[in-house]
């Protein structure tokens, strides 16, 4: 298997290995790309850091590295194996360009929030960065990704939004739409870590956590049909698709996290299959 993984290592993308090759093995499956996701393989015991700060190494030597979508074009991995070893990358982050998405005919109140709203809305951001700070040795996220319902991509990762023709903070998710009620499927395995009836931007709002504090978010539920500490597995009904919170109309919007790196969801599924 070491041998094996030894050939692969050259031909990884987007990679620099710095120095002379170290006597442990560290592979990365996925591309370097601002929105995007890889996993790691390395020797157990090895202590990774990418860019200073140190990131979850499973028993088995699984670990995660994610790329939010405004990235640099370079990020530094460092490895210290078990038997002393040590290894130095440059990865290589592709740039991406994103659209400009303007969206009219919101309620005022929605996009620019009274100083009582703000109230609210800093509570419900508390609660959301609270469930997406989880980080426990789960691996959830080993099984891969599926599409949480088909539909119409309406909505799409890093696109700036420009809301009744104010600027705003740019998109984080894919956005399906559907009529309410459609049933939204769990994409991975996981544990429900928050669900809300009615937050003041994202409507019926839950997250799942899928391990290494990766998470996904869905947003604008009508109806959440699990509960905090529900274990799901891929495949299960989890919600309706709604119109709640900031909407112009019926859909999904599904975010994923790494921790504090939001990533593109589509970068994990591929393009949808009608």
């Amino acid at each position: 298997m070491r041998a094996l993984l030894k050939r692969l290592l050259p031909g990884i993308a987007g990679l620099i290995v710095a120095g002379s090759a170290a006597s442990a093995t560290l592979t990365l499956d996925g591309k370097p790309t601002q929105g995007a996701l890889l996993i790691g393989r390395t020797e157990p015991g090895t202590r990774v850091t990418v860019d200073g700060d140190t990131v979850r190494v499973s028993e088995g030597g699984v670990f995660l590295v994610g790329f939010g979508r405004d990235a640099p074009a370079t990020a530094k991995l460092e490895a210290l194996f078990p038997d002393g070893s040590r290894e130095q990358r440059e990865l290589r982050v592709a740039q991406r360009s994103y659209d400009v998405q303007r969206i009219d005919g919101l309620p005022p109140r929605k996009v620019t929030p009274s100083e009582e709203d703000m109230v609210r809305i800093r509570k419900e951001i508390a609660l959301v960065k609270k469930a997406r700070s989880r980080d426990d040795a789960r691996e959830d996220f080993l099984a891969g990704f599926r599409w949480p319902l088909k539909g119409r991509i309406s909505g799409v990762y890093g696109s700036q939004r420009i809301l009744n023709g104010k600027p705003r903070r740019p998109h984080f998710g894919v956005d399906i739409a559907a009529p309410v009620g459609t049933l939204v499927h769990s994409p991975a395995d996981g544990l429900v870590t928050l669900t809300h009836e009615d937050m003041f931007f994202s409507g019926g709002t839950l997250i799942i956590d899928h391990g290494h504090g990766l998470s996904s978010t869905f947003i604008h539920l009508n109806a959440i049909l699990v509960k905090e500490g529900d274990r799901v597995r891929q495949g299960d009904p989890i919600a309706e698709v709604g119109a709640t919170g900031r909407v112009s109309g019926p859909h999904l919007d599904w975010r994923m996290n790494l921790l504090g790196n939001r990533l593109d969801p589509q970068l994990l599924v591929g393009p949808m299959v009608p």
